[in-house]
C-alpha cells in the first residue's frame, strides 16, 4: 500500500537543508523517516532539496529545523500543514525554547514579534522563569530565580539537554552568564528557569501526514553519550488516531492528563499569538518534578515544531494507521544507545555505526500493540 493522498498530490518528498547542521546519523535517520513519509503521501523521495531541480511548486518539505520567515520561505510554496513535516514561524526565538517564559517586567532587550500575550494565555502551562535576551537582563533574571533556590541556565539553541547549568549563588550565575555566547542570546534568547529535582519528562504531541492525524502522550529516557554526558535517550509513546480529544478519551493517570491539557493550553496559545504560525508535526516537553519549596510543579519546557527526536516513532505510527484503517490506538518507541551494544531482535534500525561527530551510536524503533 502506498498510502493516503492529499487533496494535492505532491511531486516529491525533499529533505530540506537549514542553518542547523546535522550529524551523520541524523542525516541518515532523516532519509529514512523521508522515503516512508514519501510512502504515505503516494509519491516519490527526491533526495536534498535543489532549486535548480526541483521546481514543481506542489513538493513536500522535511526541513531539518523550524522553518523562520514566511517571506523569506515564499520560493517553497509552503502554504499549509499539507506541504511539510515541521513548522514554520515567524522569528528565530519562535522556534525555541525561548518562548516558553516571559521577559522581565523592565526587560532591556525585547526581539521584533515577541508576544507578552502568549504568556498571559499560556497561563500555569509554564514553568517558573524567565527569557532574556542580553547579559544585564540575564543576571537580573538569575538574580529573582535564585531568591528561591537554586537556577537552571538553558541554551536554548543546544539540545539533548546540553549545555545547561545548574548555579545556586550569585558568583555562580554570573560565571554561567559569561559562558554563554551573547552575539547568539541576542537573537535566539537564553532561558533561566526554576530547577526543579525528582524530574520526569513527559512527551504531547500530534502530527498529520496526508489525513492522517495522530495524538500522543508519552515518556522520555536518558543516557550516557560517548563523552559521559547525560543525553536524550529515546521515547516511548503512546498514539491514538485522531487528534487530541481523542486522546483525552483514553483512560490517562491524573499527571498524563495534566501534560496534555497543558500542551494543549499551550499550543492554543502559539496559534493565536504567532502570525503565519503553520506546523504539521508539534510536539511538546513537560517536566513535573519538585521545586527548592517542596512544591510538585508541571509545565511545559519547550516545543518542537521540526522533525524531532520521537519523530521515527510517530512516522511509525503514521504508517501502521494507513496500512490498517481499523486501527486506533499503538505503541510505538525510539531508541539511542551509544558505544556497540547488541539490538534487539525486534528492532527497526536506522542507523548503526561509527559517527564522526558523536562517536558509535546505534538508533533504531520498536512497535508493540497499545497496552497501558
Amino acid at each position: 500500500m502506498r498510502g493516503s493522498r492529499t487533496s494535492i498530490e505532491k511531486a516529491a518528498v525533499v529533505l530540506l537543508p537549514t542553518h542547523k547542521k546535522l550529524a551523520t546519523h541524523e542525516v541518515v535517520v532523516h532519509q529514512k523517516l523521508a522515503e516512508k513519509i514519501a510512502g504515505l503521501l503516494g509519491t516519490e523521495f527526491a533526495g536534498l532539496y535543489d532549486s535548480a531541480i526541483h521546481t514543481s511548486p506542489n513538493l513536500y518539505y522535511i526541513p531539518s529545523d523550524t522553518l523562520i520567515g514566511k517571506q523569506d520561505n515564499s520560493i517553497l510554496n509552503i502554504q499549509s500543514a499539507d506541504d511539510l513535516f515541521g513548522g514554520l514561524i515567524a522569528q528565530p526565538f519562535m522556534a525555541t525554547k525561548a518562548i516558553s517564559h516571559p521577559l522581565l517586567k523592565d526587560a532591556t532587550a525585547q526581539p521584533p514579534g515577541w508576544s507578552r500575550q502568549f504568556h498571559e494565555d499560556a497561563g500555569d502551562a509554564v514553568l517558573g522563569g524567565f527569557t532574556v535576551f542580553n547579559e544585564a537582563d540575564a543576571l537580573k533574571a538569575g538574580r529573582l530565580i535564585l531568591a528561591d533556590g537554586p537556577a537552571r541556565i538553558k541554551p536554548v539553541l543546544a539540545t539533548a539537554g546540553r549545555g545547561q547549568i545548574v548555579v545556586s549563588n550569585e558568583s555562580e550565575l554570573a560565571a554561567a552568564i559569561a559562558e554563554q555566547n551573547m552575539e547568539e542570546v541576542a537573537t535566539w534568547g537564553l532561558v533561566i528557569e526554576e530547577d526543579l529535582t525528582d524530574v520526569i519528562t513527559l512527551s504531547v504531541g500530534q502530527v498529520q501526514v496526508a489525513v492522517i492525524v495522530a495524538s500522543y502522550h508519552g515518556t522520555q529516557c536518558l543516557t550516557e553519550d560517548n563523552n559521559g554526558e547525560t543525553v536524550y535517550g529515546g521515547s516511548t509513546l503512546w498514539i491514538v488516531r485522531g487528534g487530541y480529544d481523542q486522546l483525552l478519551q483514553l483512560e490517562l493517570d491524573e499527571p498524563v492528563r495534566r501534560a496534555v491539557t497543558q500542551a494543549m493550553q499551550y499550543e492554543k496559545a502559539a496559534f493565536e499569538c504567532f502570525p503565519d504560525f503553520i506546523a504539521s508535526r508539534r510536539n511538546y516537553d513537560i517536566a513535573q518534578g519538585t521545586n527548592s519549596r517542596g512544591e510538585r510543579c508541571s509545565g511545559v519546557l519547550e516545543q518542537s515544531w521540526r522533525i524531532g527526536g520521537a519523530s521515527p516513532a510517530e512516522v511509525e505510527a503514521l504508517v501502521a494507521f494507513a496500512a490498517d484503517p481499523d486501527l486506533q490506538r499503538i505503541c510505538a518507541s525510539t531508541h539511542e544507545i551509544y558505544g556497540e551494544t547488541t539490538l534487539p531482535a525486534d528492532a527497526s534500525v536506522l542507523y548503526e555505526g561509527d559517527d564522526p561527530d558523536v562517536g558509535f551510536i546505534s538508533k533504531f524503533t520498536k512497535v508493540q500493540p497499545y497496552e497501558r
